[in-house]
């Protein structure tokens, strides 16, 4: 697993570089206790920066204990804490380290869906603090054996395809990132003069316009690892067929294959090989056959499919677009309770904007 430098650089690039965390700070810190070892670090380094850290920790099992014992009132209940932090908080910082990712996998879809479209007035503070830059927030990963088993690797060797995703098997992480950040800048500068985007590969053919939206490099700050140019679309504008040739993976259950129609901005038609009842469900969460999101996965360490979407929509050579909410700073408006990421490999295709080709098997011609 980790050495202790590897986790006192992780720790530094979170608190430095991702959250940028600064003296008088308010910050939640979620977790689970299996990421011990790197909370703890970066509690002292949270206090050393003059910031106000505090835990939220789950324990195993509590998450299915929820599901199969709560009434519909509780399963739509949102916690005065959670508002509070979210209305007030200057930083969050979410570790991901789960003790068993197909917890929920037997989850009836109808209680995933009333739980999730509660959240979407909560979801909609956070988004529109995010954009103000008033909650700075990131999501990272701390190697458990769930999630290296749900990838086929050993733990170790898991631990060391999260850490050097992150950089932190050199000698400056934050200097590669910001590396990173300034070669994902030429791109977004290129997409930001542009007024419409066509996908096309042999599974994707979908157009969609951009004119007066912004594009936004994801270099490390929100996601860590990320490695992405993301921007919201003309609601009304997409039209097309996708195939997302990669699981969709929505409160730890699998939907296998998944084909979307779209019609001026909206799922017409869905279908999926595995998980149809879910999609169904999904798509009834108000806003959610609208999608929030378009974006271009950079990242070449990211070189494998995890089922966790913090790695895979970074993977260079995809693309994926979200249903459901939108991120305000792009200039996109759509609302929802969720903001779901779905796939698609792009290494047999192009990006055209505006009719030119800047992207092409997998890499942009420009990068």
């Amino acid at each position: 697993m980790a050495t202790d430098n590897i986790i006192k650089k992780y720790a530094k690039l979170l608190v430095e570089y991702s959250l940028g965390l600064q003296k008088g700070d308010k910050l939640l810190i979620t977790s689970t206790y299996l990421a011990e070892e790197l909370l703890k670090e970066v509690y002292a380094q949270a206090l050393t920066a003059g910031a106000y850290p505090e835990f939220k920790i789950a324990l195993n099992g509590t998450e299915k204990i929820f599901y199969d014992n709560a009434s519909d009132s509780q399963l739509e209940y949102i916690s005065p804490l959670n508002k509070y932090v979210y209305e007030n908080y200057d930083t969050i910082l979410h570790v991901l380290a789960p003790f068993n990712v197909k917890e929920l996998q037997d989850t009836p879809a109808e209680k995933k869906q009333k739980c999730s479209a509660a959240r979407a007035k909560l979801n909609k503070t956070f988004m529109q603090r995010a954009a103000q830059k008033k909650l700075r927030w990131t999501l990272c990963v701390f190697p458990t054996n769930a999630e290296a088993q749900e990838c086929g690797m050993s733990l170790s060797e898991y631990a060391d395809f999260v850490y050097n995703c992150c950089f932190l098997n050199e000698d400056d992480p934050i200097g590669c990132w910001e590396k990173l950040e300034k070669g994902q800048q030429r791109i977004v500068d290129l997409l930001n003069r542009k007024k419409e985007i066509h996908f096309k590969s042999s599974n994707v053919d979908v157009k969609f316009r951009t004119d007066g939206r912004t594009w936004i490099n994801s270099s490390g700050h929100h996601n860590m690892p990320s490695g992405e140019v993301f921007t919201g679309p003309v609601e009304d504008s997409i039209n097309g067929i996708v195939r997302f040739s990669y699981p969709g993976i929505f409160m730890e259950q699998e939907i296998e294959d998944i084909t979307l129609e779209i019609k001026n901005g909206e799922v017409v038609k869905a279908k999926a090989a595995k998980g149809q009842e879910l999609l169904n469900k999904i798509l009834e969460i108000p806003g959610a056959k609208r999608f929030g999101e378009a974006a271009i996965g950079n990242n070449a360490r990211v070189n494998r499919f995890t089922k966790n979407m913090l790695f895979d929509e970074k993977m260079g050579g995809t693309i994926h677009m979200a249903l459901g909410a939108a991120y305000p700073e792009t200039g996109a408006i759509n609302e929802s309770a969720i903001h779901w990421d779905l796939l698609a490999d792009m290494k047999d295709g192009q990006i055209l904007a505006d009719g030119e080709v800047v992207y092409r098997n997998g890499k942009f011609l420009i990068a």
